[in-house]
């Protein structure tokens, strides 16, 4: 069955970086999409980056220069590189994944437990 742990979370001061790191297993990477979403307290959830199948990337406007996602198929990991953050960034980060990432894929599928990121 799909699994997905998150790990990599933390506290970094505004301007400083973090790399959040996602485990899949139960099913072959290369052929879903996968990516990272948001949520912050009171606020909706927001996809941040994904990326699908044929290895096509999205990102938010509100990340775009500053976040880098990637994957290795063969390991089954996803990774997001974070970098100049944002106190706005502040946020639950989950890992996701599901057939498509076609509009609202961080609303279907399944993610991971989460990962919490704190900029100050």
């Amino acid at each position: 069955h799909v699994q997905l742990v998150e790990s990599g979370g933390g506290s970094v001061q505004a301007g400083g970086s973090l790399r959040l790191s996602c485990k899949a297993s139960g099913f072959p990477l290369s052929s879903r999409c996968m990516g990272w979403f948001r949520q912050a307290p009171g606020k909706e959830r927001e996809g941040v980056a994904s990326i699908e199948s044929d290895d096509t990337i999205i990102y938010a406007e509100s990340v775009k220069g500053r976040f880098t996602i990637s994957k290795d198929n063969t390991k089954g990991t996803l990774s997001l590189q974070m970098d100049n953050l944002k106190p706005e960034d502040t946020a639950t980060y989950y890992c996701a994944t599901d057939r498509s990432c076609r509009s609202g894929w961080y609303r279907r599928g399944s993610w991971g437990q989460g990962t919490q990121v704190t900029v100050s």
